[in-house]
């Protein structure tokens, strides 16, 4: 049932927000931001967070509502696969959300730069991925998530707001993960495909 609150919360603040975007009668764009309100207050609720914080990440989008998308780029070394330290110490492949004025395979190497100090090229695509077919928690906003084999060309590692260590690990001794962010099976999947040189994209 908790899951169906967000999906509910997440679908009215989808039509709430397309309708304030296109609507012209002032009443019905009235009802629609009450709707917005509603959903709102559904996701505070369901997640205890401040409804302030809550407006903020999740009605502050205009027109009519697309997925985010994520972009990770796997690097790997001597069979290891690189991975960066976050802030609370989980690790994750480097990665983060795509810049508007950036295509993926480029947003994935200015994250590559900005949390693992690694000047990469992107070398193949290893998949698009629907989030909440993968990850958790669930979010109140789609999201697609698009992984990148790339190559290492140099760099040096700096802490930063977002990362504090890099490192290398084999595949059958990985740290704990940041799940929301990848999984060990997804993890793994880049590993799979570091391997196969014929390797087919994976889609949802």
């Amino acid at each position: 049932m908790e899951d169906r609150i967000i999906q509910w919360a997440s679908e009215l603040q989808s039509m709430a927000q397309a309708g304030l975007y296109y609507s012209e009668n002032p009443f019905d764009r009235e009802r629609y931001q009450r709707i917005r309100e509603i959903a709102a207050e559904m996701l505070a609720e369901r997640t205890g967070l401040p409804l302030e914080k809550v407006t903020d990440l999740f009605c502050g989008g205009v027109g009519y509502q697309t997925p985010k998308v994520d972009t990770r780029g796997a690097v790997f070394q001597d069979g290891r696969i690189l991975l960066v330290r976050e802030r609370d110490g989980r690790w994750a492949i480097p990665g983060g959300w795509c810049e508007y004025n950036l295509s993926p395979a480029d947003n994935a190497v200015k994250e590559l730069k900005e949390e693992a100090g690694v000047d990469a090229a992107v070398r193949s695509l290893i998949a698009v991925q629907d989030r909440d077919k993968h990850n958790q928690p669930p979010y109140p906003y789609g999201v697609v998530k698009i992984f990148f084999l790339c190559e290492a060309m140099g760099g040096d590692f700096v802490p930063n707001a977002e990362t504090t260590e890099r490192g290398c690990f084999p595949e059958d001794a990985l740290p704990p993960l940041a799940g929301e962010k990848c999984t060990e099976e997804q993890v793994r999947m880049c590993f799979q495909a570091y391997r196969d040189p014929a390797w087919s994209v994976r889609f949802d």
